[in-house]
């Protein structure tokens, strides 16, 4: 049987390369030379001879990256469409990843080949620092062979330590756990050896790509152990050729959060004309934790002799003051079911510095179901965070597993998640402050400025098109439950952002909701909702409805400033100018003559017929967005209207006496 490295070698010779590249860096110098040039380095990755550091220890959200500074053809220049990738290359390198705790969650290292040496959408503090958030698809083709060091379940990791292949996606394609075959026995009979990636030691990996085969073969070891008689991973697959394009950048990416992480490569060697150069890894530093002396010099003996004098004059009050910590200490302990959800867990101590302790001058807004404190973190972002009680810790298990999973939405209209913080049963969500605060305040509060019916459609849209996103655009269905004019925020731009996710429940596409315990906002509640208890997307519609009408009308949905007997429903309100014929003087009359009546009540239908009173007749938000959107010309209020009158008759069984006024 040929040797891997002539069976590679025999690859690389019958589909040459038509750049040739060679490099070996048996250790990072800031001396560059033509063979091996210094690398370019990006975000919060730094030269720390003789290796290179890729996260800050003092940033909380932190991500560094270093490549070669040339592109590499992958595809011919003058087809960078074809299927055929007529590149082949063997690399190998040395890294080392050391946590600053050990049972924090990891995040591991990864290398990569991009189209781009720019990843706009990619968050810092996670997913490497080249993936945007969830499984969102990257701007440019991406591949990447990750070495991660947490384990993420809804990314189908199988174990903390593992190594994948990402096409454009967080998810790997393909992955194993961290272990090596021992060349001691036969190819046939060879016993895996499992080990840690994350304790400091320094990993030895090989990658060996063929372009013509669509093959990626990836194998590890620990530095010492000779290299592995087959690959731990082998990808073989034509859909290969659709993540590189004509030429592509390689080199390393990490990120990291709250909990440091020290990623670091100590020697790299690459060659697209033959298998890469061998690694010299006998004189390669080792990094571990530093531990404590044992012995005592004489001035930690003063100092012990000191505090024992201490302890005896102030006895009593220490006793006091550790019986009091120890309890607040055990409320902010972490457990380890917290540990497998999403990663950022902010510290108390952190939010309570963050907002003055808490202070009623930082208070943005409360209701039935928390406070909402405006916040500026050590960084100098600022954060709104809010406080949310639950009854059990089993629900604050089940409350974690949706908001581990909400934490990963993304999208222009959604008001961005940053973490959570744990104390006793009270969780905080953090989330990005919105400078403009909620719409509502900028229709009924006379305080400020009123906005106009430009900048009230264009908000509409805007969040139209963050709940089509929730109920349509993403893996899961995400039924909001709490859609209001105050949830709505606008950003430094005016732009609508939905947020406020604490109530929000995750269904599979297709799934029937389970009944639960009605909440929501009373005035914004379909009546199914109150009756039934089973929030749908329908109800987050209707919901929505009520915010069109309110928006467009300028009332609140009940005006509680009139007596009891005198209020009437927004809802039943319109409904009646609707009827009647007279649907255009249901407009805010503070903004008469800002718009066209016609495009008024084209707004205003449509706001009826999201909260018509049966479920199954309102439209879906994609139809909605359409219509805010202006995307499908056939999509009108009319035709929603039309289709609540008959599209979706053979849904009930038949019409009603009623079907001539869809919306009454």
């Amino acid at each position: 049987m040929l040797s891997l490295e002539l069976r590679l070698a025999i690859i690389l010779t019958t589909f040459p390369s038509i750049f040739a590249l060679d490099f070996l860096y048996n250790s990072f110098t800031t001396t560059a030379t033509a063979a091996a040039p210094l690398l370019n380095l990006t975000n919060d990755a730094r030269l720390e001879p003789p290796v290179i550091r890729f996260t800050n220890d003092s940033n909380q959200f932190s991500l560094g990256r270093a490549f070669y500074p040339s592109p590499i053809p992958f595809k011919p220049a003058n087809n960078p469409n074809s299927s055929n990738v007529s590149i082949s290359f063997s690399t190998q390198f040395v890294f080392s990843i050391l946590p600053e705790v050990s049972n924090r969650p990891g995040f591991g290292l990864a290398f990569f080949l991009s189209a781009s040496t720019s990843f706009p959408n990619a968050i810092a503090g996670q997913y490497f620092g080249l993936f945007p958030r969830a499984l969102n698809t990257p701007p440019a083709p991406l591949l990447a062979v990750e070495f991660d060091t947490g384990r993420n379940p809804e990314f189908n990791d199988p174990e903390v330590d593992h190594v994948g292949i990402d096409l454009n996606s967080v998810q790997s394609i393909e992955t194993r756990p961290a272990e090596y075959f021992d060349s001691s026995n036969s190819t046939t009979n060879a016993s895996s050896v499992p080990f840690s990636m994350r304790n400091g030691q320094n990993i030895h990996a090989w990658i060996e790509f063929s372009g013509p085969r669509y093959e990626i073969n990836v194998t590890i070891a620990p530095v010492g152990v000779p290299r592995p008689i087959r690959p731990l991973l082998t990808f073989r697959n034509p859909v290969i050729a659709n993540y590189v394009s004509a030429q592509m950048y390689i080199g390393f990416s990490a990120s990291t959060t709250t909990w440091v992480e020290a990623q670091r490569v100590l020697a790299w060697s690459f060659s697209d004309t033959g298998v890469a150069r061998d690694i010299n890894t006998t004189n390669l530093p080792v990094f571990q934790l530093e531990s404590s002396s044992s012995g005592l010099s004489p001035g930690a003996i003063a100092g012990i002799v000191i505090g024992c004098v201490l302890a005896v004059v102030t006895g009593l009050g220490l006793l006091y003051w550790f019986v009091w910590r120890r309890r607040d200490k055990e409320e902010d302990e972490v457990e380890d079911w917290e540990l497998e959800y999403w990663p950022h867990r902010f510290s108390y101590q952190e939010l309570f510095q963050a907002t003055n302790g808490f202070s009623k001058d930082e208070l943005l807004g409360s209701g039935g179901f928390g406070k909402v404190y405006k916040g500026v973190l050590e960084n100098k972002s600022e954060v709104a965070v809010k406080c949310v009680n639950h009854d059990s810790k089993q629900g604050l298990r089940e409350f974690m597993a949706e908001i581990s999973s909400m934490g990963r939405l993304q999208h222009k209209n959604l008001v961005p998640m940053r973490g959570w913080c744990r104390k006793g049963n009270e969780m905080m969500l953090v989330y990005d402050y919105m400078p403009n605060g909620s719409l509502n305040g900028w229709i009924f509060d006379n305080k400020g400025k009123l906005m106009g019916w430009e900048g009230r459609r264009r908000v509409l849209a805007d969040v139209a098109e963050g709940l089509n996103y929730l109920h349509h655009g993403w893996d899961k269905v995400v039924v909001h439950r709490d859609i209001k004019s105050s949830n709505v925020l606008l950003d430094s731009e005016m732009r609508g952002r939905l947020g406020d996710f604490g109530l929000a429940k995750l269904y599979t596409h297709g799934e029937v909701p389970n009944t639960t315990r009605v909440v929501g906002t009373f005035g914004y509640l379909a009546p199914e909702v109150a009756t039934m208890a089973s929030p749908t997307a329908a109800s987050d519609v209707y919901s929505f409805g009520v915010v069109v009408l309110e928006v467009a009308c300028g009332r609140k949905p009940i005006d509680t400033s009139v007596p009891a007997e005198e209020e009437e429903v927004l809802i039943d309100w319109v409904r009646k100018k609707y009827t009647q014929g007279r649907l255009w003087e249901a407009a805010d009359k503070r903004i008469k003559g800002e718009f066209e009546v016609e495009e008024m009540e084209a707004v205003l239908k449509l706001g009826l017929s999201c909260c018509h009173p049966d479920p199954i007749r309102r439209p879906t938000m994609r139809e909605v967005a359409a219509v805010l959107l202006g995307e499908d010309a056939t999509a009108t209020p009319e035709t929603i209207i039309l289709e609540s009158k008959s599209g979706r008759e053979d849904n009930e069984g038949g019409g009603n006496g009623s079907s001539s006024q869809p919306l009454v």
